[in-house]
Parts: C-alpha cells; sequence; structure tokens
C-alpha cells in the first residue's frame, strides 16, 4: 500500500485519468455456437462457465469441442491479454464477471454466450489491472444501472463501451496487480486445500446414499414424498418479504445471501413461490450450477423466484434434510444432465424433477445419516470454524485492500 501511495503522490497527485472502456479497447461478442455441423473444422470452445469460474485462464481450461467456420476461427481467436466477459445472467448483479488470458489459446474460440474485450495497445498488466476492475463496486453500479431485461439481463457491447475506469500510469498498474495477484494466489491455496477436503467429504456422503440392493428401502418418486406448494396472490397481499432469487444462493456454501425486501409494487414476474421453513430449493436453470439450499426458519413464509423448484417434503415419510443430502449426489445431478434442456442456459422442468426416484429408508437410519453428513458440511461450509472460517476472512481482506488499492481521485 505504501508503494502505491508513493506512486500515486509521484506520478499522478492531481488524480487519474478516467476513460470509457471503448476508448482503450474493442468489444465484439459474435462468437459461436455449441455445436458440431458436420464438414466444419473441430475447434475447443471457450465458454460461459469457463470465465464465470476463472480469474486468469490458459489452455488447460476451456475443454468443450465444437465446430467452426474458418472465418469464425480467424475472428474469434483467442489471444495473451484477451478480457472476457459474461455480459447476461438472471440477475443484474451477476453480469460482469472477467478473466484475462495468460497465453494464446491455439485452435480455440469463444461462445456467443461471453463477450470479448480486446486493448487496442494490449498488455498484460492493463489486462489484469482493468479485470480487477470488473468486481468494484463502482463498475458493478455502472453494469446494473445499464443492464436491461425482464426474465433475463442483458448489457450491449455498446453499453459496455461507456463504462468508465480510472487508468493511472502503467507503473501503478503494474504494482496494484502485484498486490492482488499475492491476495489471490494465497485465496486460491486456501480454496484449492479447502476443494480437496469437500471432494472427500462429496466421496463418503454418496457412499452413505448409496442405497441400491439394499433390502428395506423403499423408492419412491419425489411427486410422491413432496406436498404441494403455492404462488402468493398479489392481488390479496400487502406484506413486505424477502426475496429469494438465483444470485441469493451461494453455490459453495448453499447458504441464503443478499435478499431483498419486495412488496407487490416492486415484485419481479419471477418473485412468486411461497417457500416455507425447512422447503429444500433446487435451481433448475443452468442447473449444474448447483444452486441447492433448505430453508431457515428467518426465511420461513418468504418468497422465491421460479427459478427454483420447492420441494416440500412429507416429514412423515422422508427427512427434509436427508432429500436435501441426497439431491446434492452424483446420482441426482447425473439425471438432471440426462433430463435438462436448452444449449445455451439449460433447464429442467419440475414435472422431471419430481419423477425422480429417491430411496427412503426409515426414519431412524435418515436420522443417522443426516446427523453424520451435518458433521461433515459443518468442516467444509460453516464459515465460524477452521479452513472455511480462514478462507472467508483471506477474502474480506483481499475485498478491503482491492477496494482500497482501486480507489482514485479523478484528475
Amino acid at each position: 500500500m505504501n508503494r502505491v501511495e508513493e506512486l500515486i503522490q509521484q506520478l499522478c497527485p492531481n488524480g487519474v485519468e478516467w476513460k470509457k472502456l471503448g476508448e482503450i479497447g474493442s468489444f465484439s461478442n459474435t462468437g459461436v455456437d455449441k455445436k458440431i455441423v458436420e464438414g466444419e473444422p473441430l475447434v475447443t470452445l471457450l465458454n460461459y462457465v469457463d470465465v464465470y469460474n476463472n480469474s486468469y485462464i490458459n489452455k488447460t481450461v476451456a475443454k468443450m469441442t465444437v465446430s467452426s467456420p474458418n472465418k469464425k476461427l480467424k475472428e474469434c481467436n483467442c489471444l495473451k491479454g484477451d478480457i472476457f466477459i459474461t455480459p447476461t445472467s438472471e440477475t443484474k448483479e451477476d453480469i460482469g464477471h472477467a478473466s484475462v488470458l495468460i497465453e494464446n489459446l491455439p485452435n480455440t474460440v469463444y461462445s456467443y454466450h461471453i463477450m470479448r474485450y480486446r486493448l487496442f495497445e494490449g498488455n498484460m498488466i492493463a489486462s489484469s489491472f482493468i479485470r480487477y476492475l470488473f468486481e468494484t463496486q463502482f463498475v458493478q453500479q455502472q453494469i446494473i444501472k445499464k443492464a436491461k431485461g425482464l426474465t433475463r439481463f442483458v448489457l450491449s457491447k455498446y453499453d459496455f463501451e461507456k463504462i468508465e475506469i480510472p487508468f493511472p500510469d502503467t507503473h501503478i498498474q503494474q504494482e496494484i496487480v502485484r498486490i492482488l495477484d499475492t491476495f489471490t494466489e494465497l485465496t486460491a491455496n486456501l480454496q484449492t486445500e479447502l476443494d480437496a477436503r469437500k471432494k472427500q467429504y462429496a466421496y463418503y456422503r454418496d457412499c452413505l446414499l448409496n442405497f441400491e440392493g439394499v433390502d428395506g428401502v423403499e423408492w419412491k418418486k419425489l411427486g410422491e414424498v413432496c406436498e404441494k406448494t403455492y404462488n402468493i396472490k398479489w392481488n390479496t397481499c400487502d406484506n413486505i418479504y424477502q426475496y429469494i432469487d438465483l444470485s441469493s444462493v451461494n453455490i459453495n456454501n448453499h447458504n441464503i445471501e443478499e435478499t431483498q425486501e419486495i412488496n407487490k409494487e416492486n415484485a419481479p414476474s419471477r418473485a412468486q413461490q411461497i417457500v416455507l421453513y425447512n422447503d429444500v430449493l433446487l435451481g433448475t436453470t443452468r442447473p449444474m450450477l448447483k444452486r441447492i439450499c433448505i430453508i431457515p426458519l428467518e426465511y420461513n413464509e418468504q418468497i422465491c423466484s421460479t427459478g427454483f423448484c420447492v420441494l416440500r417434503v412429507n416429514k412423515n415419510i422422508l427427512l427434509p434434510r436427508f432429500l436435501y443430502f441426497f439431491i446434492s449426489t452424483n446420482s441426482f445431478f447425473d439425471y438432471v444432465e440426462k433430463n435438462q434442456e436448452g444449449a445455451g442456459y439449460p433447464s429442467i422442468s419440475n414435472i422431471k424433477i419430481f419423477k425422480f426416484q429417491i430411496p427412503v429408508p426409515p426414519l431412524p437410519e435418515q436420522r443417522r445419516i443426516v446427523a453424520i453428513l451435518d458433521h461433515f458440511e459443518t468442516l467444509v461450509n460453516d464459515l465460524s470454524v477452521g479452513l472455511p472460517a480462514e478462507l472467508d476472512a483471506r477474502r474480506k481482506q483481499y475485498e478491503y485492500y482491492r477496494d482500497k488499492l482501486l480507489t482514485f481521485d479523478r484528475v
């Protein structure tokens, strides 16, 4: 921090020049579709999830094979220093995840679901600096203000070009990137260790919940063990609710975060379903993001998006947490993969979810398994203990210094 402050005092004591993104680079969003056409050459596709899940991208990240006309292979190439951005999402707040290529990706094109930003005077320092800026509140506020849509929100390349960012001297950018990269690496190391524990937990969870060939265990469709949920009638209701949308559910720890207050005047069209304590929510749009949670008491009788399937079990037959753990297994998501529809934004219908068969062991056996898995889940998800707590503290430290480092006075 001291070194950055010295550089600012030396190089821009009166403030930093702000520039529109369109002044220092060009956007392109005419990518390639996720399909294979006979006669076209096969290529690797950099897609939405690759960008969403990675800050920096190398040759090992993109794995999907598609076909592409030769013209597209030239137009949609992926070069070192390119910044890729997610321009759409179910919520405005989830637009604008950015990644930087740290090397050329040969025989690779990008999906039409992401946008490429290429600097006119390309260099890795500036690209990395801009990528970090996309995490800041002042860039996100510009995205939220300009995003358009009803059920899905999008920011056009023309609106991306108008986003303003501070653009200090390259020596300042370099020092800031060095500091933030160090934080990122430390956080990534902790995340790698936690991911290893989560894989171990997932293995034992799937073993405990494997009832194939077990005597005395009945199998039932979810539609047979789940009660009917109901929608809110806005014309008869004046209450204020907490709204649980897809971005509210943390895909890492499965907790509900950052809800918003709504009433019938400002309710999104998708805010229709009333949820109760111990309901299990499963995200049905882009389901492989695995947005699963169980409703805590504080969200009893609140509202969720129709992007969720609400699973309200008959507690005389099935424990809610037993269901929660079972739909977290690989066997359930194998079923989801086989039954989802749509290429760009895959989804699965509630009808197909309710056809899924789940084992129903006796309630005492369910309680025994839930107790074991609750203990394991605490070790890998509880932010108050162990590695999750350390990782959470590191992330908060990173966010504090990132915001402090990337805050500049205008010249």
